[in-house]
């Protein structure tokens, strides 16, 4: 049986300032560095076993992801299918914008020059089944809120409504099982 950690980046400005950050760079704040370095001592108090770090090659996913390596030794390397999906016109917009919150829920909006949900789900759902195919290492997958919705619904049936609705913590990690 084979596992996959996933944890969201540390907090960031855009974060702060409750703005949509899609595939916009946005960097870490101060509370978000030490989030990081918090998860990585966590993941050695705990033991959780992991082989390799796969980050988002956002500056947001890459710093999070080099402190955990930095503190646990697990090597870590860009992998460019967990960038966050690109949510087109809403990029810096509220987070909690009705609008936002309704196109969210149609998997085949492209937000007017972004990404749609499917188009996500096949970059993701590939690359989980490439991890699939190597039941013998374990990843922990850094990346972003949309990235851990579309994970979870790999594992987890989820209604649309509560497809859209989900949310992960900055730094907080989650454990899936194939």
């Amino acid at each position: 049986m084979g596992i996959v950690y996933f944890t969201r980046h540390g907090q960031t400005v855009w974060n702060v300032e409750n703005k949509i950050c899609g595939a916009t760079d946005s960097p870490l704040t101060e509370l978000g560095h030490e989030q990081a370095v918090e998860l990585g001592k966590r993941i050695l108090s705990e033991g959780i076993h992991i082989d390799e770090i796969l980050y988002s090659p956002l500056i947001r996913a890459k710093a999070t992801a080099l402190h955990v390596s930095e503190i646990t030794g697990i090597p870590a390397r860009e992998e460019i299918r967990l960038k966050e999906q690109n949510f087109g016109k809403y990029e810096s917009t509220p987070r909690d914008g009705e609008e936002f919150a309704k196109a969210k829920c149609n998997f085949i909006c492209s937000f007017d020059g972004g990404e749609t949900m499917l188009h996500l789900a096949q970059r993701i759902y590939n690359l989980i089944d490439d991890i699939k195919a190597q039941p013998d290492k374990t990843y922990l997958l850094v990346a972003h809120n949309g990235i851990a919705r579309m994970v979870k619904s790999y594992f987890e049936d989820m209604g649309n409504e509560e497809f859209s609705a989900f949310k992960i913590k900055n730094c907080e990690i989650l454990k899936f099982e194939f």
